[in-house]
């Protein structure tokens, strides 16, 4: 499992109401277009309902298996608030982990919101910067080119985003 998206889509459905795994499954649509595999999810469920985050309870069907059906628990629905509420550095630099956060900005008070974003912002000045070390050591001749048409890219994008994360910023402490 990468990071903490999943979980914070699965505690964030199952808060929602009790649902059984295979409408969990469907129901988790990552921003990454990723799809969450039984191999994945299953253990993480395991995991939640040995941590206390959820309950699991059989549901019979006539004519067909029967179902495992989870709710979130309040220890589940405090360990989603913490996951909302905080971006790592070593998880500010994946998009996905940042967007899922800010999707839910609405749900996250202001001293969090600043943190995560100024997590991201964190990791775009890094990157800046280091891309920029790059092109200013990259000579610029016909044979690299293309290379530096590239890292161009990367800095101009960085930069957008760092534009961007400013405007958020400030919509973020208005709301």
């Amino acid at each position: 499992m990468d990071g903490m998206v999943v979980e914070i889509f699965v505690l964030s459905i199952l808060r929602s109401g009790s649902v059984h795994g295979y409408e969990l499954k469907r129901r988790v649509q990552r921003p990454s277009l990723t799809p969450l595999s039984n191999n994945s999810l299953y253990p993480m469920l395991r995991r939640f309902e040995a941590d206390g985050l959820v309950t699991k309870t059989i549901e019979e069907q006539d004519g067909k298996p029967s179902r495992k059906v989870y709710a979130i628990t309040d220890a589940g629905r405090d360990r989603l608030r913490t996951l909302l509420s905080s971006l790592p550095p070593e998880l500010a630099t994946s998009d996905e982990e940042f967007l899922v956060r800010m999707s839910f900005f609405d749900e996250i008070p202001i001293p969090a919101r600043r943190a995560i974003l100024a997590a991201r912002a964190a990791v775009l000045d890094g990157a800046s910067a280091q891309v920029g070390e790059l092109l200013a050591e990259s000579e610029n001749t016909e044979a690299r080119a293309w290379r530096r048409l590239a890292m161009q890219r990367v800095l101009d994008t960085t930069n957008s985003e760092r534009a961007w994360l400013a405007e958020m910023a400030k919509k973020a402490e208005t709301e």
